[in-house]
Formats: structure tokens, C-alpha cells, sequence
């Protein structure tokens, strides 16, 4: 989540708070979480990954004036960058879920060598 509002930071000062550079920049968050993340929390990365999406836009997002323009700002970009928070989700879960399969094997076979 740090990252990801260090990101909207960043992008609300380098680029005018420009939705499409902080989507495009979740990708790599998305596939660095997948692959750093312990093996005891494989499961909880792709449930994390969309609520950091969403705490990193409350800097990049509209602010129409008070507190409730802030949150729909917050939930028009949730709704326009869909696309890119699924995707960024989707290729997490890709990673981790071939991340488990090949830890599951390597017990496995760990089972089959011992006597």
C-alpha cells in the first residue's frame, strides 16, 4: 500500500495526476508483490493488491470539493481504471497461483524422497 501512495504521490507532482500513468504504473507493483511476497501469504497477495490500488488513488484522484467530492473522485477513477486493476490482479494471482502449484510439487516430491 506504501507504494502504491508513494506512486500517486509522484504522479500527482510529475504528471498532473494522470489516471492512466498510475494504472499503468500498478502493473509492476502487481507482478513484484506476486514474486516477493512470503510463501506463507501467496494467497493474500491478489486480496491486497486492489485495496492498495485503491488507497494509492486518493492522491491521484479528482478533488471536487470536500470530503465527497474527494470519495467520488476516488470512485469515478475505481470505475474508468477497472480494466487496468483487473488485469494488474489477474497477473498477480497468474504468478502466485503457479507460485503455489510449484511449492505443493516440491513437498510433494520432498514426501515421496523421505523414508
Amino acid at each position: 500500500m506504501a507504494v502504491m501512495v508513494l506512486l500517486g504521490y509522484l504522479d500527482a507532482l510529475l504528471f498532473g495526476a494522470s489516471l492512466t500513468v498510475y494504472s499503468v504504473l500498478f502493473l509492476p507493483v502487481c507482478v513484484l508483490t506476486a514474486v516477493w511476497v512470503r510463501r506463507g501469504d501467496l494467497v493474500s497477495a491478489p486480496v491486497v493488491l486492489p485495496i492498495a490500488f485503491a488507497v494509492g488513488l486518493v492522491p491521484v484522484a479528482d478533488n471536487g470539493g470536500g470530503i465527497s467530492g474527494h470519495l467520488m473522485g476516488i470512485f469515478t477513477a475505481l470505475a474508468t481504471q477497472a480494466g487496468w486493476l483487473y488485469g494488474g490482479t489477474l497477473i498477480a494471482g497468474a504468478i502466485v497461483t503457479v507460485r503455489k502449484v510449484r511449492l505443493i510439487a516440491r513437498r510433494a516430491a520432498a514426501r515421496r524422497r523421505s523414508p
